[in-house]
């Protein structure tokens, strides 16, 4: 996993040479930027949610969460130049750790990540001049992704939940009966081919059942042609190489743990 793990040292340098150098211009290269900067907080506060936490150590200065363009996170402190080159994260978020319950904290931090998102984006939208019709479909775009919050606090999962268990049974017949392990799969059908009134209503079901279904790692859609795995502590689902475990590991594994639950410690 990368991290832009450097603690406090030159990161505020990194932040502000990603700035000078990467500058996109367009809706799409706006949109592009913000996705890399999206997954990699999303990263931060999920898959690396251990490190993350190391690194958030409350008796250091004033610390930020960074999001690159390139998937990676960093922990730093803020800018030095006034103003900086690119609106900043929140300030300080390394000092709440310890007064508040990890699921708290961390979703605290999301919120403030997804406000910082925002930000960044409309700040390349009004420096290149974008007009209305331009800024209303950047939003669209970014407003078609589930929020940070929403994917490390569950919300996004909760809407989509009875109809990942309905996935669940259709794909019973494939798991092992002593193994709660479950690959998202399309339902099984009949072998009597079907006419094509009837295959048009099976894919618009299919594509119905499957389509809210969102990664708790990365935040994206689901797709028949990947492999998932569902946590069976908080029940959310995973793309399999996003939490690196393949169909063929998958199926060793009586009880699995994705990377956010497997790291919870027990609060005093």
């Amino acid at each position: 996993m990368e991290s832009g793990g450097g603690g406090t040292g030159g990161g505020v340098v990194g932040a502000a040479a990603a700035a000078a150098h990467y500058n996109p211009r367009t809706v799409e290269e706006v949109f592009r930027d913000f996705k890399g900067r999206r997954t990699a907080l999303i990263k931060a506060l999920t898959t690396d949610v251990e490190d993350f936490y190391q690194q958030c150590d409350p008796e250091k200065e004033n610390l930020c969460l960074y999001g690159f363009p390139s998937e990676q996170w960093e922990v730093n402190l803020p800018a030095e130049e006034v103003p900086p080159e690119l609106p900043e994260p929140a300030l300080g978020i390394n000092f709440a750790r310890d007064g508040m319950q990890d699921k708290d904290w961390l979703s605290l931090v999301a919120v403030h990540s997804d406000a910082w998102l925002i930000a960044v984006a409309f700040y390349f939208g009004s420096r290149f001049g974008f007009d209305r019709a331009d800024r209303k479909r950047l939003f669209n775009m970014i407003n078609e992704l589930p929020t940070i919050f929403e994917i490390v606090s569950g919300t996004a999962k909760k809407q989509s939940k009875e109809k990942s268990s309905s996935v669940s049974n259709h794909s019973g017949n494939k798991s092992k009966s002593n193994s709660k392990v479950r690959a998202l799969e399309a339902p099984k059908y009949p072998k009597a081919t079907p006419t094509k009134e009837e295959d048009e209503v099976v894919d618009e079901e299919d594509e119905d059942e499957h389509g809210e279904t969102l990664c708790g790692a990365c935040g994206e859609n689901y797709a028949s042609d990947e492999f998932w795995i569902c946590c069976d502590i908080c029940e959310k689902w995973f793309h399999g190489k996003c939490v690196k475990i393949t169909p063929a590991r998958a199926e060793h594994i009586k009880q699995y743990k994705c990377p956010s639950c497997s790291n919870k410690r027990a609060r005093p």
